[in-house]
């Protein structure tokens, strides 16, 4: 049970809100690369409650500013492109990627007035077929290249969610909530194809990017040994997984982003990742992207589906959720360990501080793999895929 004002303090995130001043301090995935295109070079987007256009340049470079020209407010989402720039439909003023004004073609005394304006404009990086955006103060920190976006020899794709109704912090719980796979998921899952009744033990361990999830199952029948699944919530909002495809062997790696759309919406993006030597995925490559829907043409959860269940069970506890009236046990304790790391990093930051897993840009690594095990469907070390990055 958390308090009102705890609550509010973890799930409102527009500006100068505390976790919304914590969540800027992370580069945070906002679209597909393949959502751009030479038609379409414009989109608009509600990330961390502020409307915003993202643009593709005719030279290959993006950008991310407001969506209101600073001018009379119109919408830059029906205007053009030019060079790394983008120009309003209204009366022509001209923005750069860093939300100069560098036109203003019915003013006589262009440099003067243009010094004064300055669009609201964000750094927009290529990673994974991803398009990242900081939205912090300078400097720029180093853009984690995750092993699911770094590694080169396999294939590589991205599925998009249907906005969630819900707040963030909804979803991000249920990554350290491990006991829920067995009963939400029952026979969708690979768990129940092991246990035939529950039978858990579940540690977690806070590390360098965020908080490590350890399941142990027990053993399927008598002499046989425990099976560990282990994989880490990414802090502050990504989880990172692996499981293997349907009717298949082959294991998919990947990165589920729940990226808070404003205080009640969160999009989610989830990046695959599957080893094949025979296949070689630059980083800087665009990659594939499906949709999916969480409910079918009555409007109902689509049931059989992993994401559905999750989805029935994010939106029902309400918009907000209200954590003032819930009863948590002992198998809560990984939401828990999670809200406690979350308020201590939302202290942080209020007091100047650097939060965790935020490093220099120059300290940037050219990959970071992640300790993921799962016994279960044959991984029993972590995974090194040849060629990475």
């Amino acid at each position: 049970m958390l308090s009102r004002e705890d609550n509010e303090l973890m799930t409102c995130i527009g500006p100068g809100t505390p976790a919304g001043a914590l969540l800027r301090r992370y580069w945070q995935p906002i679209a597909a690369a393949t959502e751009l295109t030479d038609e379409k070079p414009i989109m608009t987007l509600r990330i961390l409650g502020e409307d915003l256009v993202l643009y593709k340049g005719t030279d290959g470079s993006y950008g991310l500013v407001a969506e209101q020209c600073a001018h009379r407010f119109a919408s830059l989402s029906y205007g053009r492109v030019e060079g790394n720039c983008i120009r309003c439909p209204y009366h022509g003023w001209k923005y750069d990627a860093e939300g100069h004004c560098v036109e203003m073609p019915a003013e006589p005394n262009v440099t003067a007035f243009a010094d004064k304006v300055v669009q609201t404009a964000y750094p927009v990086r290529h990673l994974g077929g991803m398009l990242f955006a900081y939205m912090g103060p300078a400097p720029a920190p180093a853009l984690p290249k995750w092993d699911v976006l770094a590694w080169r020899h396999g294939r590589r794709w991205i599925r998009k969610f249907a906005v969630l109704n819900c707040n963030w912090l909804q979803c991000m719980e249920n990554s350290v909530d491990p006991s829920h796979l067995y009963w939400l998921h029952g026979s969708s899952a690979h768990l129940a194809k092991v246990m035939d009744h529950y039978d858990e033990q579940h540690d977690f361990i806070t590390f360098d990017y965020g908080i490590m999830k350890r399941r142990t199952t027990a053993a399927a029948k008598p002499g046989g040994r425990p099976m560990i699944d282990q994989h880490p919530l990414l802090f502050p909002n990504i989880l990172r997984h692996v499981a293997t495809a349907k009717g298949s062997r082959a294991r998919r790696h990947n990165l589920q982003c729940r990226i808070p759309v404003d205080d009640t919406h969160t999009q989610i993006y989830i990046v695959n990742f599957q080893p094949d030597s025979a296949v070689v995925t630059a980083p800087d490559a665009e990659v594939p992207m499906e949709h999916f829907n969480f409910r079918d043409d009555t409007g109902r959860f689509r049931m059989d589906q992993v994401p559905a269940q999750d989805a029935m069970a994010w939106e029902t506890q309400g918009a907000v959720m209200d954590r003032t009236r819930e009863r948590l046990g002992a198998a809560d304790r990984g939401i828990v360990t999670y809200r406690r790391l979350l308020k201590q990093q939302i202290e942080l930051v209020q007091a100047g501080g650097t939060p965790l897993g935020v490093v220099a840009a120059e300290a940037e690594k050219p990959i970071i793999e992640l300790e993921v095990i799962n016994e279960r469907i044959g991984l029993e070390r972590p995974e090194k895929v040849r060629g990475a990055a």
